[in-house]
């Protein structure tokens, strides 16, 4: 498994680069929107991968941040989203947009991704919702037999729908709940902030 791979930018083309590393030239497929924010022919440059091997394949895909190698990851679990079909919704759509689609139910948002119908819009809020709620009902069990200042961090959350709302985003992405909760704790000044905007700076500190 490839986590990242580091190295010499070689080549830019449509739907993938090529890092050199150590004389080997890597093929790494990556969205319209990542390939040109990535850098300069002859840059040293660091690409978060996914690794995927099949009988007939082998190839990686390529991310700048872990926000939409997480986004990537979650998409081709979903039925009917391979790989291909992911890569256009991550040049179409930030992670911080589609976690907010996804909560809310946003269907529309959703198909003005190119290849994504209402049906499959549909599909992707159901199935990522109810991993969010699965993960939920783990975190409230531990929650119940820690102690009480933990319930109430817990509550308060809950009475503010912009924080609330940003957790399930950021659940959405990968985020487990406590690692988010720490992170609300760093952030200055949230009252003042909008939904999307607590959730890139909370992405800001649990992408370091």
């Amino acid at each position: 498994m490839l986590a990242y791979i580091k190295g010499t930018l070689e080549m830019k083309m449509t739907g993938y680069v090529v890092v050199d590393v150590g004389g080997l030239g890597y093929k790494i497929f990556m969205s319209d929107s990542s390939i040109d924010t990535l850098g300069n022919i002859g840059d040293t440059v660091k690409i978060h991968t996914h690794y995927r091997v099949r009988e007939d394949d082998i190839s990686i895909f390529g991310f700048n941040t872990l926000e939409e190698l997480k986004m990537f990851e979650l998409l081709i679990g979903v039925s009917g989203v391979g790989a291909k079909t992911a890569l256009v919704m991550l040049s179409a759509c930030k992670p911080s947009e589609f976690a907010l689609a996804v909560i809310s139910e946003d269907i529309k948002t959703l198909t003005t991704i190119p290849g994504i119908g209402a049906k499959s819009a549909q599909r992707i809020i159901l199935e990522l919702k109810d991993k969010i709620k699965k993960e939920q009902q783990i975190e409230e069990l531990k929650m119940a037999s820690s102690n009480n200042s933990n319930l109430k961090i817990k509550q308060a959350i809950e009475k503010d729908n912009i924080l609330s709302e940003a957790i399930a985003a950021l659940q959405v992405l990968g985020y487990n709940r406590k690692e988010i909760e720490k992170t609300f704790e760093k952030i200055q000044d949230k009252t003042n902030l909008t939904t999307e905007e607590l959730i890139r700076k909370a992405l800001a500190f649990l992408g370091r």
